[in-house]
């Protein structure tokens, strides 16, 4: 669990995999008039898809030099890029007007993918001295056409790049088409194409550690502010409600019980007992889930000797002899799912021939790091806390049998309690939610960092509150079987994640096809599996802290 946690931990800081579009920006390359300045072309796909990207040179655009592959690193090919170089030569300071790039002659099934492209709103990825460009691959003309069969489909065969310089730094590259430059794919007809292109270089007196503001602007802008901070003062008039409504359970109830309970002896023997004191509750019955990338994967597979040590340790002081199969399941119980649906994933990409596919290499980097980092690392912290001999401290003496547990009503039973559990945690973070989807599954960059691990300590602090509180409840009931559930509890909230996730899908993006579906609902819900783990274990631990802290203030005989 506490290797689920550091991993979400690293993903919630880093915004979760929410700045994919934008690659490391340590380039501090310096130019002279007339260097070559690196242009690569990355992948291609439709816009409202973004896990369906292809090559660039899948579709048929052309080259006037051979075609070389930018080495890519684990993180960057994790992240789905396919680096070439470009077709466009843009030297330092050096202006160019309508330069022919290639020609190609076009067939009439390379036009017929060209139009069905440019139908699905396709676009185009390159970057530029590392800073990313994206641009479409053409338009529909719709206008005073009724019937589709009259649409007029046309691809743009003239880039106009726009550069931004400061003495001998790139500081911002943007690129646009031509609108008058179009070649008509509306007929399976070959065709020849010019593509051509246009540079313009501009000064400007942006210093270049400041280049990849623009980047954020969007995120920082006032009304999108305002809804982040209103996102977190909502959760954070959550967290003082249960806050106070904690204290009072703790300064007020169980300070009434604990008056109780230390009572004279004579007056107990008459009175019936009842209440949470009496159930002794034990400890064990008999029958009784780009650079961000590279980190997620080498943070967990170091933290594995953590979750070993943590397993090893906790399983042993619940009196258990079968260490080895408990390591098993503390090695399996995320990456084995996970495992699964990246085969399946991987599998529809390879299927789509989309550059979401890794290539074997890399499948067979990510086993051997399993395989010689993580495993080992699992097994040594497993013996250490296996050779750790550390009793359960129970806080109270407990009876070899459990009491029975009384009738409870229908709202205070498991899935009611589930419910509930999840729903407060949930609303707490929702807000911010739809702006983490929209730069997952969208175009929008993530930059905001601060807020979000802000909203992310506030999610872990109401789901152990609330946790506690439910488990509060139902040993007031008498209801002593709150191991499990404070854990379902806890977890609940990554359930109502995936709720949103089919929210999300219908009602706030327009993916659509076999493999974006998949991919959506197939990762979001590992996402949502390693919540349910993290957040359940959190459940079960402020849960186990409370209990002990109770029944350790009172005397059970």
């Amino acid at each position: 669990m506490e290797r689920i946690t550091s991993c979400l931990v690293a993903m919630a800081v880093a915004a979760f995999c929410c700045v994919p579009q934008v690659r490391s920006t340590s380039s501090d390359h310096r130019y002279k008039a007339g260097d070559d300045v690196p242009l690569y072309a990355n992948k291609v796909g439709p816009y409202h898809n973004p896990s369906e990207t292809y090559r660039y040179f899948d579709f048929p655009f052309c080259s006037s030099a051979p075609v070389k592959e930018k080495k890519e690193a684990l993180g960057e090919v994790l992240n789905g890029d396919r680096l070439v170089s470009a077709p466009y030569k843009l030297e330092f300071l050096t202006e160019k007007e309508a330069e022919i790039a290639c020609k190609r002659k076009l067939t009439k099934k390379e036009v017929a993918k060209f139009r069905a492209a440019v139908s699905k709103d396709y676009y185009f990825q390159m970057y530029y001295d590392d800073l990313p460009i994206w641009g479409f691959l053409g338009k529909v003309d719709k206008e005073g056409k009724a019937d589709p069969s009259d649409y007029k489909y046309h691809l743009f065969k003239h880039l106009i790049f726009e550069i931004h310089y400061n003495k001998d730094r790139v500081i911002e590259v943007t690129v646009r088409s031509d609108p008058n430059a179009l070649v008509d794919l509306t007929e399976d007809e070959p065709i020849d194409v010019d593509f051509m292109y246009t540079v313009k270089w501009k000064e400007t007196n942006t210093p270049f550690e400041k280049r990849m503001d623009k980047y954020s602007l969007s995120s920082s802008l006032p009304h999108h502010l305002e809804i982040h901070w209103f996102s977190i003062i909502n959760s954070c008039v959550t967290v003082l409600l249960l806050t106070g409504f904690l204290a009072t359970i703790l300064m007020r109830v169980l300070k009434n019980d604990f008056v109780k309970y230390a009572h004279d002896d004579e007056y107990a023997d008459d009175q019936e007992e009842s209440g949470w004191k009496y159930i002794h509750v034990g400890v064990f019955y008999p029958y009784n889930r780009g650079a961000l990338f590279t980190a997620l994967v080498v943070i967990y597979a170091l933290t594995s000797g953590i979750a070993g040590y943590t397993a090893a340790t906790f399983y042993g002081q619940l009196e258990g002899t079968n260490w080895v199969r408990n390591l098993l399941l503390t090695g399996s119980l995320f990456c084995g799912p996970l495992f699964v649906t990246f085969c399946f994933l991987n599998t529809v990409a390879i299927a789509y021939k989309a550059t979401a596919a890794l290539p074997f290499g890399t499948i067979v980097v990510i086993l051997l790091i399993w395989a010689l980092v993580t495993s080992p690392l699992l097994v040594i912290g497993g013996i250490a806390g296996k050779n750790r001999k550390e009793e359960f401290q129970a806080p109270c003496r407990t009876t070899k049998y459990p009491r029975e547990i009384p009738p409870l009503p229908w709202y205070r039973k498991t899935l009611p309690q589930i419910a509930m559990a999840g729903f407060l945690p949930f609303s707490a973070i929702y807000i911010e939610l739809y702006y983490i989807f929209a730069s997952v599954w969208g175009h929008r960059i993530y930059t905001i960092y601060s807020i979000l691990f802000i909203v992310f300590i506030i999610l872990l602090v109401v789901t152990a509150f609330v946790t506690v509180a439910l488990t509060y409840f139902q040993l007031a009931a008498e209801d002593h079987e709150w191991w499990w559930r404070s854990f379902l509890c806890g977890g609940s909230t990554g359930l109502f994640i995936y709720a949103y996730c089919l929210y999300y899908y219908v009602a706030r993006s327009d993916m659509s096809g076999f493999m974006q579906t998949s991919f959506f609902f197939g990762y979001m819900a590992c996402i949502c599996y390693g919540f349910f783990l993290m957040l359940g274990a959190i459940g079960f631990r402020a849960s186990l802290l409370f209990v002990r802290h109770i029944y350790r203030s009172i005397k059970c005989e």
